[in-house]
């Protein structure tokens, strides 16, 4: 891109382009440099009516994790285009040597114009905080797709059209195709070669269907094994080790897990007449076995103190779990469902509950949770 050339009218932004058509409109593809990214596409952080903005409040809180991963994988992170709309004049030059019609060419915008972010807000956000911490990242490129800009209702239109149909991948989906974090190469292996999950594990959804053949979903077993692993420093190879051998020694104290294994149970019949395949129990178990690995000076002791798991009554029937994994009949995971189950699994242990757990199992008794 050139900027600052001088015309008959003044100083311009000149950007390489190719030129398309949707809807009977024209718009362009560029590519930018990221150094320019923050230059050209101010954002607007005063506070305005919703009615009268054309983008969603930016969320502050988003942009260290996506700075970071910027930074953290400068030779294989990936952002989609940003698309933007521009409120004044737009020129097209074609180069129609190149060998492509009329499509490739260049665009020239007067510098008075206006760049309205319609989709990316909180990438461009993020590509200005790298660039403060890394200034080598603004000879790298980000395409970035432009209309013209026709008047607030469509850039509002546009914005609704943009996000109308985006599906955010399931949890489970994302865990099995990350190759960066190591917790979830842990639980993509246990998934496929522990016997407690092999061949029970939904890969991709997270959530079953009745009829599902499967116990669990990857992204419940990821989540335990996050809770489980909380705080705890340990090697790639240890964690792998504790982990398996945490949740073959549960899979012990649950006989229900074993006989759908060995077809005398169907995994539709114990996700429907108990909670332990749940993602709240499994969470739940989690955090008790992070209690025990934490209180445990020698390896191997906190194998006997989870032998009371299997006293649990883990049937829905059991009248204890309502108001604490089931709410009206149905399982919930929200934090002070997890919480409140923890509780019981603690109790059940002889474990003393924390701080926070001692106010959520009050809240609980008087009513409030």
């Amino acid at each position: 891109m050139v900027a600052g050339e001088t015309t008959s009218v003044g100083f311009e932004y000149v950007f390489p382009a190719i030129r398309g058509v949707q809807a009977g409109r024209e718009f362009f593809v560029s590519m930018c440099p990221l150094r320019l990214i923050p230059k050209i596409f101010l954002f607007d952080e005063d506070e305005i009516a919703p009615e009268v903005r054309a983008q969603r409040v930016l969320n502050k809180g988003r942009l260290p994790a996506l700075s970071r991963y910027i930074l953290d994988n400068p030779d294989d992170y990936v952002f989609s285009a940003l698309t933007a709309s521009i409120d004044g004049d737009i020129r097209f030059e074609s180069i129609a040597e190149a060998g492509t019609g009329m499509r490739a060419g260049q665009i020239r915008v007067p510098m008075a114009a206006r760049f309205l972010i319609n989709d990316g807000q909180h990438r461009r956000a993020a590509i200005e905080l790298a660039l403060r911490e890394n200034p080598d990242l603004g000879d790298e490129t980000i395409a970035v797709v432009f209309f013209h800009d026709a008047g607030l209702a469509r850039s509002q239109q546009m914005f609704a059209d943009l996000n109308r149909h985006a599906v955010r991948p399931s949890r489970s989906i994302g865990v099995l195709y990350d190759q960066r974090d190591d917790l979830a190469s842990l639980t993509r292996l246990l998934a496929m070669k522990s016997p407690v999950f092999k061949q029970q594990v939904e890969m991709e959804s997270s959530t079953l269907s009745a009829r599902s053949r499967k116990l669990f979903t990857l992204s419940a077993v990821h989540s335990a094994n996050q809770a489980l692993l909380q705080g705890m420093q340990m090697e790639k190879e240890q964690a792998d080790v504790v982990v398996q051998a945490f949740w073959e020694h549960v899979d012990g104290l649950i006989p229900e897990w074993d006989m759908v294994r060995k077809r005398t149970l169907t995994a539709p019949d114990v996700r429907r007449d108990y909670i332990h395949s749940h993602g709240i129990a499994l969470h739940a178990i989690g955090r008790v076995g992070n209690a025990l690995l934490r209180d445990s000076v020698v390896p191997s002791k906190w194998k006997p103190r989870l032998v009371k798991l299997s006293s649990v009554d883990w049937a829905r029937s059991n009248p204890d779990w309502e108001g604490r994994a089931i709410i009206g009949g149905r399982v919930s995971k929200s934090h002070t469902q997890v919480t409140l189950t923890v509780n019981y699994l603690r109790r059940a242990l002889g474990l003393r509950l924390s701080p926070e757990e001692q106010r959520a199992e009050d809240a609980y008794k008087r009513g409030d949770a």
